[in-house]
């Protein structure tokens, strides 16, 4: 996992990742994070995110938080993704992750995407998978999104979004079937399970 930050000879090496690009409803989440890489400052069992449990991601979050040199999260919302469509929203919010942090990065280590800065980057496919920074910050942003979702269920508790999380699964999909669009749903994307 520490091979990308290996190759650059730079303290400050950031990484970002997204989550919820994929979902009919709900913001997209993405997290800049710079990650100490002193070997004692490793925390064992980042990954990327997909492939850990809902309890590691959980237990992760708290120890990225609390390590990390710098962090920022953010959320672009559902009518900003309709109006600028989902790619150019995930860019704008790795864009403002960024920009958010306190201290500025020698590098930043992108998963997938390229985004416009000034400051050096490599976009790394599969980089949730193969980079230390960009696999902390996809813990950050799924864990920070699951936990969204979560919250507007009880605002929404039709449609079910604490189990789901706004993705197109077949309960959700005969949900929005049922009750019509909420708030948070993306218009763009669920033309085609409602008229």
């Amino acid at each position: 996992m520490l091979d990308y930050e290996k190759k650059y000879d730079m303290k400050l090496i950031a990484g970002i990742d997204e989550a919820g690009r994929g979902p009919l409803a709900g913001p997209v989440v993405c997290a800049c994070v710079i990650m100490p890489l002193d070997e004692d400052k490793l925390i064992d069992g980042i990954n990327d995110s997909k492939k850990l449990t809902e309890k590691k991601r959980e237990e992760l979050f708290d120890k990225i938080i609390s390590t990390a040199i710098d962090f920022s999260i953010v959320e672009i919302d559902e009518r900003t993704i309709d109006e600028i469509n989902i790619l150019n929203a995930t860019k704008l919010g790795m864009k403002k992750a960024l920009e958010n942090l306190k201290i500025k990065p020698d590098i930043v280590l992108i998963d997938a995407v390229h985004i416009d800065t000034q400051i050096p980057q490599e976009n790394i496919i599969k980089g949730d998978s193969l980079s230390y920074n960009i696999a902390s910050a996809s813990i950050l942003a799924k864990v920070y999104r699951d936990r969204l979702m979560k919250k507007l269920s009880l605002d929404y508790p039709q449609y079910n979004f604490a189990k789901h999380k706004g993705y197109g699964t077949k309960e959700h999909i005969a949900l929005l079937r049922q009750y019509g669009k909420s708030k948070i749903h993306r218009e763009s994307f669920i033309k085609k399970f409602i008229n």
